[in-house]
């Protein structure tokens, strides 16, 4: 009787271990979930939305050596990205906007790559006017004046809907919300590291609605037709 216990017990030990090691392996390398806590990237991801990050894409880092696996592909210009803050120990969510070598501005809400306007459909204005206080706009300015380009430093003046042209440095990538008046990113705290980016958003697996009023709304308030949504 002891020993098919003890049989037991080792059949399930084995079973939990091989489990654990099957989730470090698919978390560190190929997936990782990630849920979406502000309205930054709306209408393109909403607040209460649950993702499934393809960590595999851009190279996983390997933990304790901090090396990189090989990547399938280098992150492209409209790719929405995770990547860590460089002001916070979090993660956070962007849109690519520029990568190595694009020169950014924008005039009046319009984003210009390389000299011409660019068609951004996932983008949302919900207020051209709107106009960055003092601190934030020094904040711009500071990290922008030394990536200027064909424009005279010592009369730049950067706001929210109108900066630049900046060049974007070397191993560097210049991020942006989709929802372009609510979004705090690379305008205000500047370029990102390649060696920051952790993965892309795959699809949506779960989401409800955050601000519904109903009693437990992660189960009476589920956004069904956002489940298992492609993100683009």
């Amino acid at each position: 009787m002891q020993s098919s216990f003890v049989a037991w017990l080792w059949d399930w030990t084995k079973s939990i271990a091989v489990a654990l090691v099957v989730w470090f392996f698919l978390r560190t390398f190929l997936l990782e979930a990630f849920h979406i806590p502000s309205s930054s990237m709306e209408p393109t991801l909403l607040v209460g939305d649950w993702l499934f990050v393809n960590k595999a894409l851009y190279g996983a880092e390997v933990p304790l050596v901090h090396r990189r696996l090989p990547a399938v592909r280098e992150p492209r210009k409209g790719d929405i990205v995770v990547f860590d803050s460089k002001e916070e120990p979090i993660k956070l969510v962007k849109r690519l906007i520029g990568t190595p070598g694009d020169t950014l501005q924008m005039e009046a809400g319009q984003l210009i790559r390389n000299g011409r306007r660019v068609d951004e459909p996932y983008a949302v204005h919900t207020e051209l006017s709107k106009s960055e206080g003092f601190e934030m706009r020094a904040k711009m300015h500071d990290w922008q004046v030394a990536h200027l380009a064909g424009r005279d430093s010592a009369s730049y003046r950067p706001d929210l809907q109108d900066w630049g042209p900046i060049v974007v440095a070397r191993d560097s990538l210049f991020m942006m919300g989709d929802n372009r008046e609510n979004s705090y990113d690379s305008r205000y705290y500047g370029f990102i590291s390649r060696s920051s980016v952790r993965g892309s958003p795959m699809f949506v697996y779960y989401s409800y609605d955050l601000s519904s009023y109903k009693p437990l709304p992660f189960l009476t308030a589920v956004r069904w037709n956002r489940i298992f949504r492609g993100l683009h």
